[in-house]
């Protein structure tokens, strides 16, 4: 059985790093950049291609964490 995966851990928010903006674990990539690469027209896995070293479900999970907090 393939080891699971706690998304809660994909999406961390840091001091200091990012201005504390939410950003894909391990990354300076924040949930923002993700959301804006979205709203100009390209896919997850367009972005994915971009940044090979993401995750497409970290990309997921970042527009997940957008929509879920969205003011």
């Amino acid at each position: 059985m393939p080891t699971l995966t706690d998304i809660s851990t994909l999406i961390v928010s840091t001091q200091g790093t990012c201005g504390g903006r939410p950003r894909i674990a391990n990354t300076r990539i924040t949930v923002q950049y993700i959301v804006n690469e979205i709203k100009s027209g390209m896919t997850p896995e367009e972005i994915l291609e971009g940044k090979p070293y993401l995750k497409i479900a970290s990309i997921y999970t970042a527009l997940a964490y957008y929509y879920a907090n969205k003011e």
